[in-house]
């Protein structure tokens, strides 16, 4: 029997250590990188869980479901890429005085935008569970919002875990055009001085490649998370 045959789903307790998890080398080739099943999202499991190149994404009614993919999709913030029209979009926003980018300003409102229905989508996977884990880790000062917002309106955002050298990415919305694209460009704009390295986009989408993304093989990324995170409690 094969490794990979072998390999079977492992079932985490709400009571088991907030480290409990396998190695991220055994996760299942079907459903790609799925690991672990169960468990809870408290803030000490969530971060053990960010520190193995864990994460968190399951649906409504499904028990919480924890992956670790192969290959990662990352995003080195000195690659971001702007292209033409965005170069011009940025320029316009600049002029505006109407439109500003802020950090950590309504974190909870950034994730209820993420959490909102996208055209005749009207599904999410950010459960009220969800919604409660990571405000919570805001507050601990572990999870940080980028907000764009014009006359007063938020028009886009995006939400994830920072630790050390590594922006763990949760999800990112636009209500305008271009939200999530300004608020992306600000943060490797912003975090390119070295404060970080690698935003880690977990999987791959044509809108992420378009704005630079690559894919890492798994071994590489854990490799990578070990130098940036090490001795890391957070930003």
């Amino acid at each position: 029997m094969s490794g990979s045959q072998a390999r079977r789903l492992v079932w985490l307790q709400p009571d088991d250590p907030p480290d409990a998890f396998p190695p991220a080398s055994q996760a299942l080739d079907e459903p790609p990188g799925l690991l672990a099943a169960g468990g809870d999202l408290s803030a000490e499991r969530l971060l053990a869980a960010y520190r193995r190149g864990i994460f968190p994404w399951y649906s409504p009614g499904q028990a919480i479901l924890w992956w670790s993919p192969d290959p990662r999709e990352v995003i080195r913030p000195d690659r971001f890429h702007v292209s033409r029209s965005l170069a011009r979009a940025l320029r316009l926003a600049a002029a505006d005085p109407h439109f500003e980018v802020m950090e950590d300003r309504h974190f909870a409102q950034v994730v209820d935008g993420c959490a909102a229905p996208r055209g005749a989508d009207s599904g999410t996977w950010i459960t009220t569970e969800m919604r409660e884990a990571y405000c919570a880790l805001h507050a601990a000062g572990m999870a940080h919002s980028i907000e764009v917002w014009h006359h007063g309106e938020l028009i886009g955002g995006l939400y994830g875990v920072q630790l050390g050298g590594v922006f763990f990415g949760e999800s990112m919305f636009s209500a305008a055009t271009n939200g999530s694209k300004f608020a992306l460009e600000y943060l490797c704009r912003t975090r390119r001085n070295g404060t970080v390295e690698l935003l880690d986009c977990q999987f791959p989408t044509p809108h992420l490649r378009s704005l630079g993304s690559e894919a890492l093989p798994r071994a590489a990324f854990l490799e990578e998370l070990r130098r940036l995170v090490a001795g890391q409690k957070g930003r």
